[in-house]
């Protein structure tokens, strides 16, 4: 069987579900392909995409915040005849010959564009087979009211009201969770996860704040190592060297062990008692799986927003601001066990280990019951 998976890199966690998609479809044994649509037309208009993103959530949050909110308002698809699908059409276009080329038996797009390319595409003719899209926020992407595909996988049923006031019936909707990697789907005990890092045996808090280490890391951990309760902290500061080589000099009074851009980040979640972070969908997705409770710092105005209200209202997160400080968090987390019990209640209903698994699955089940002559080669288990 042969996956087309279809992301566009703004930020890294539409294309880090896409590899977990493939993680589990091909070590069933099955080809996949993942393209990155902007990438794939030109190199560096995908590039360019990427990059304006980085820039904009970082040096020009609200602005960035606004313009999401505004586009995020929209419930019914552009005009056929507005600039955005002048542009999809042409984009789609010059996708439509790598797709006939490939000839995908399934075809899975990360990201609400990838689901209007998707959509045109098999309007026109290019593509004839299922189409899936992926929700990988626990919010509604603009765009996905423009898209047409089969079926679409959503991070919970709570999203379902969301998802239908964008026209998109019911049954279509999929609340299989956001795909992760397999190694998020498993969980080590705390000691051997400690014992696997060469860090003591004694609570932990992991501090992580994007690949590209977004905010004052420096001033968080200083809000943390004046606070009484006893624990250690591990801090990773992404590609930011400036921010790692600060947190180096400093002399704190607990044990901190940084790191600067890591592949191991689901050992140290297996290690942690609690994290802080930003509400990325992918931090956030891994962190619900690993049953890890969330106190939540500087979301990037737009779909962490809406992440970060999803999350606290479901009572999986505590949430820092200018009121309600870091030092606050802490003494809650650490001196109130029911209240982190209700936490890690929520988040054992949240969380969704199996979500590429389920995705893999009903894929099967569908594609079979759909009689394309490959009920051979994707067993069902």
């Amino acid at each position: 069987m042969r996956v087309l998976l279809l992301s566009v890199k703004a930020g890294y966690g539409h294309h880090s579900t896409a590899k977990a998609i493939m993680e589990y479809f091909e070590k069933n044994g099955h080809e996949c392909k993942m393209l990155d649509i902007f990438d794939y037309i030109n190199h560096r208009l995908g590039n360019s995409i990427q990059d304006g993103y980085l820039m904009s959530t970082k040096y020009l949050p609200k602005a960035y915040g606004k313009a999401y909110g505004k586009l995020s308002q929209k419930d019914e698809p552009y005009d056929r005849l507005s600039l955005m699908a002048l542009f999809s059409r042409f984009i789609s276009k010059r996708l439509g010959k790598f797709v006939k080329e490939y000839a995908p038996d399934l075809m899975i797009g990360t990201h609400s564009y990838a689901g209007v390319c998707m959509s045109l595409l098999e309007d026109k003719g290019a593509a004839s087979c299922p189409t899936i899209g992926i929700v990988t926020d626990f919010t509604v992407h603009p765009f996905w009211e423009s898209t047409f595909l089969d079926y679409y996988v959503i991070p919970d049923e709570l999203l379902s009201f969301e998802m239908r006031k964008k026209g998109i019936a019911k049954e279509k909707l999929l609340p299989f969770g956001i795909p992760v990697r397999s190694r998020f789907s498993v969980r080590l005990d705390k000691k051997e996860a400690r014992k696997k890092l060469g860090i003591k045996d004694k609570p932990t808090l992991l501090v992580i704040m994007g690949s590209m280490g977004y905010g004052n890391i420096k001033s968080l951990l200083e809000e943390t190592d004046l606070n009484e309760n006893d624990f250690q902290v591990l801090c990773v500061c992404g590609s930011n060297k400036k921010v790692k080589a600060a947190v180096d000099e400093f002399e704190w009074t607990k044990t901190v062990y940084s790191y600067g851009f890591v592949d191991n980040v689901d050992i140290m979640m297996d290690a942690a008692d609690f994290i802080i972070s930003k509400p990325g969908g992918l931090t956030t997705s891994e962190a619900l799986a690993k049953g890890l409770p969330m106190v939540i710092i500087n979301p990037i105005p737009g779909q962490e927003d809406r992440n970060l209200n999803f999350l606290v209202n479901s009572g999986a997160a505590v949430m820092v601001n200018s009121d309600y400080r870091v030092s606050d968090a802490l003494n809650l987390m650490f001196g109130c066990p029911w209240r982190t019990e209700l936490m890690k209640e929520s988040i054992r209903r949240l969380g969704k280990p199996d979500a590429a698994q389920k995705l893999y699955e009903f894929s099967a089940e569908k594609l079979c019951a759909n009689g394309t002559g490959i009920s051979n080669s994707l067993p069902v288990r």
